[in-house]
């Protein structure tokens, strides 16, 4: 989801190559009734070589005429000698991320998938290499107190869909997954698993109500069902993540003691910044420079639901909060620097086209100060991205598209405890219309839990077995929250 994009401290480490990416190619291509051609690639952050090509769809797929979509298509081939007939085919989050970008910092956590599956990456119509619907607000290289500062620009946003090649009105999920399938059509495959990741979630829903009879098995990672209406639950699910894990520091002894009174003094930081605005001088965390930076309510909110992703990140949480709540506020710049490479890897046009056409037209604007309520976040991010929308080109989708989605389909659901976007309670909404799934839920984890602990075994078993029932999950009990940092130097000893 977006993007308010999904922060987390990377992963490192790429899949090891195949021993033989001749045979690996050579079994890829052998798959039966296979027309799209594939050749050698290498995909920045992958570590081994890929499998690469592209396929053409109209951009206006009713008409079937007039301007076309080179849709990016990479495949990691299976490393069995033998690959089983069904790949998976990974979704990305945002929206607007590009799955052939974004999957790189889980590869290491995916690849026990890779042993007897391929694995492909199609970057959806408006991402990455398929015609990417960019409308950058700052330039990717701009300075540190710029992208700090920088605003939701009305002017900026409604100029690029003037400018856009492209016409808005075409990147919507139900057009991207009927896209989908004509890639797993040309990849000569029968049926396929799709592991969706955010926002990645709605898409893979969407794919199997509009193709069932393709779909073996769902793993949905942050679950976003068609019932969650973006923007409209963004202040209410980040209240009760930030709320939540102040809660678990007044729990922990030595965190209680380290940050005595720290939900008090927040709500005072608030109301503090709310009538001053604070200047404040900070060193750029890359390159050392001294920076003036004016910190508002707003700057501290937006970036304070942005680390609230990361369960990395919210163990800073309270001693970041103490410090600003003292004005110091350089851990704090420091650690929102850290989401604008996530927010870099979203097509914002794309994000738009979504939102705009499949959301912000069912959100009801009573129901915005009712949820955003007396929350950390306020409704102006809310109010802001409708504005935005008022402006944007407005696609249509299907009649009942906000239903939920039935699918009789094995489904492995999957949530972190702390998630600020899509919390626990969207996955258990879900799950009623998913008769053949089952949702875990990982202690202390934020947005994003398949690279945690043993949940990509869980995956794994869950995917060779075909089935959700008698899954044994019991190894989840094992995941905690990071420890709280008491200081610099770390947590307690």
């Amino acid at each position: 989801m977006p993007s308010a994009p999904s922060p987390r401290t990377l992963l490192l480490a790429a899949l090891f190559a195949c021993s033989a990416l001749a045979g690996c190619q050579k079994n890829a291509q052998s798959r039966g009734g296979r027309t799209l051609a594939l050749a050698h690639c290498r995909l920045k952050g992958f570590g081994s070589e890929a499998l690469c090509g592209s396929l053409q769809v109209f951009e206006d797929r009713a008409a079937r005429k007039g301007r076309t979509i080179d849709l990016k298509v990479s495949v990691l081939p299976a490393l069995s000698a033998d690959p089983l007939p069904d790949p998976i085919f990974l979704l990305a989050g945002g929206p607007g991320q590009a799955a052939t970008e974004a999957f790189a910092p889980l590869l290491r956590a995916l690849a026990p998938l890779r042993r007897t599956r391929d694995l492909v990456f199609v970057d959806q119509r408006g991402t990455g290499a398929s015609r990417k619907l960019d409308c950058a607000l700052v330039a990717k290289d701009a300075a540190l107190k710029e992208r700090f500062e920088q605003k939701f620009d009305q002017e900026k946003i409604a100029a690029c869909a003037r400018t856009l090649d492209a016409d808005p009105r075409f990147y919507t999920t139900p057009l991207a997954m009927d896209d989908l399938d004509d890639v797993r059509q040309a990849l000569g495959h029968a049926r396929i698993n799709l592991w969706g990741g955010s926002y990645g979630t709605r898409a893979a829903l969407v794919y199997a109500r509009q193709h069932p009879d393709r779909v073996r098995s769902l793993v949905l990672d942050g679950v976003a069902p068609l019932t969650l209406l973006l923007p409209l639950y963004f202040a209410r699910d980040a209240e009760r993540s930030l709320r939540l894990t102040l809660a678990q520091c007044e729990a922990d002894k030595a965190c209680a003691a380290r940050f005595p009174g720290l939900q008090q003094r927040f709500e005072e930081l608030l109301a503090r910044l709310a009538v001053h605005p604070e200047r404040v001088r900070v060193d750029d965390p890359l390159t050392g420079a001294p920076l003036e930076l004016e910190i508002t309510q707003r700057r501290l909110v937006e970036n304070l639901r942005g680390l609230l992703y990361s369960a990395e990140l919210t163990a800073l949480l309270p001693l970041t909060l103490e410090r600003a709540a003292g004005g110091d506020f350089r851990s704090f710049v420091a650690e929102a620097n850290q989401l604008t490479a996530v927010q870099d890897g979203i097509a914002l046009g794309m994000f738009l086209s979504v939102v705009c056409s499949e959301d912000v037209p069912f959100v009801a604007e009573e129901k915005i100060d009712e949820l955003a309520g007396k929350s950390f976040i306020g409704a102006w991010s809310a109010r802001e991205l409708l504005q935005s929308c008022a402006s944007w080109p407005r696609g249509s989708v299907p009649r009942g598209y906000r239903d939920a989605v039935r699918s009789e389909a094995p489904a492995l659901l999957l949530s972190g405890e702390l998630d600020p976007v899509t919390p626990p309670s969207w996955a258990d909404e879900a799950l009623r219309t998913l008769p053949n799934g089952v949702h875990l839920v990982a202690a202390g984890v934020g947005h994003g839990v398949t690279a945690v602990g043993c949940v990509p075994d869980l995956v794994q078993r869950f995917l060779d077995k075909g089935s959700a029932k008698e899954l044994d999950a019991s190894c989840l009990r094992t995941v905690q929250r990071p420890p709280f940092f008491l200081g610099f130097a770390g947590p307690a000893p």
